[in-house]
């Protein structure tokens, strides 16, 4: 691709995602990073993890996502007896018209382009696991059968922190899957306010798509040709290799971090970077963007020990103590 082609991309996406950000801040109040967080996510081709408590607009966020960015988007909702084939599909045993029986495989709600996984921590381990392959390399396998996905192919999951009764906490695994953790809080008062008055009236708001998945893909391929500065690496392996407890590592770090992240939230941090940049318009992006997405991208990724919880630590203030000492 020439440069000249490749900043018209540029252009046209970046214009296309400000559009989807202006028509989500019309229907979700009060969630503008949660918003910005959530499209760089789709824009950097990875998947997400939205967690807060019920009622704070994270299924209206991924239903006005899908509609926006035109995406063939389905939703599961995880219960803790839903099956893996309730999700991937299943073969059936059919009998011709000639009198022959034979499988046809029949897909699930996973092929789709935009799937929102809401409460994934309700259904077990075995279910949970079904997304697995899926997330990582876009096909699945049944009965030794490979099946791709369409593409682009999205996971939005939702997770609410509040109850634990009957949950199963995700994998480290599968959470190391997902590019961002993005935790919804409470709107402002001001934003409550304009959310009460438009969402108990007697019109609503419509949606109309501004992107197609063609669009989605082309953002896909320029955020992995957007520059990223040798300092920008740098922070961003300074910043990941100092939250891993090993041999060499702060003793701050290794007293109080159970688990640290792997190679895969450097690769997370810097195309979650170049992407965020992409929906601002600029072209490259900045160490601000480093300190604004690291908890995002590591705070599902690292896990603090037992001492670390006894003296009331929370990782995210960790993760900022820890960016603080590397820029």
């Amino acid at each position: 691709m020439s440069d000249t082609t490749l900043l018209q991309d540029f252009d046209d996406v970046s214009a296309r995602f400000r559009a989807a950000r202006s028509g989500l801040a019309n229907v979700v109040y009060g969630q503008g990073e949660v918003v910005d967080l959530t499209l760089a996510t789709l824009a950097a081709g990875g998947h997400g993890l939205l967690v807060g408590a019920p009622g704070l607009a994270k299924t209206l966020l991924v239903t006005s996502i899908g509609t926006l960015l035109g995406l063939d988007a389905r939703r599961i909702q995880f219960t803790p007896d839903l099956m893996p084939s309730d999700i991937l599909g299943a073969e059936v045993l059919e009998e011709a018209a000639d009198g022959r029986r034979e499988f046809r495989f029949i897909p699930g709600p996973i092929f789709c382009q935009l799937l929102m996984a809401d409460e994934i921590n309700r259904a077990s381990p075995r279910t949970q696991s079904a997304l697995l392959q899926a997330m990582q390399e876009r096909h699945v396998t049944v009965a030794g059968a490979r099946h791709d996905t369409p593409s682009p192919f999205h996971v939005l999951a939702t997770q609410n922190p509040i109850e634990q009764e009957g949950t199963y906490p995700l994998p480290e695994a599968q959470l190391d899957r997902f590019l961002m953790q993005v935790n919804v809080g409470y709107p402002d008062e001001a934003s409550e306010r304009r959310m009460v008055v438009a969402t108990t009236g007697a019109e609503t708001t419509s949606l109309s798509a501004v992107m197609t998945p063609a669009d989605l893909l082309r953002a896909n391929n320029v955020v992995r040709q957007m520059p990223i500065a040798e300092r920008l690496l740098d922070a961003i392996l300074t910043i990941v290799r100092s939250a891993r407890p090993v041999d060499g590592a702060d003793d701050r770090v290794r007293a109080l971090v159970g688990w640290g992240p792997g190679p895969r939230a450097s690769q997370a941090l810097s195309l979650a970077a170049r992407a965020a940049a992409l929906i601002d318009g600029r072209k490259a992006p900045s160490l601000d963007d480093i300190r604004r997405l690291a908890k995002p991208v590591l705070r599902h990724r690292m896990a603090l020990n037992f001492t670390a919880r006894a003296q009331n630590l929370d990782i995210d203030g960790f993760i900022d103590d820890i960016v603080a000492r590397a820029i």
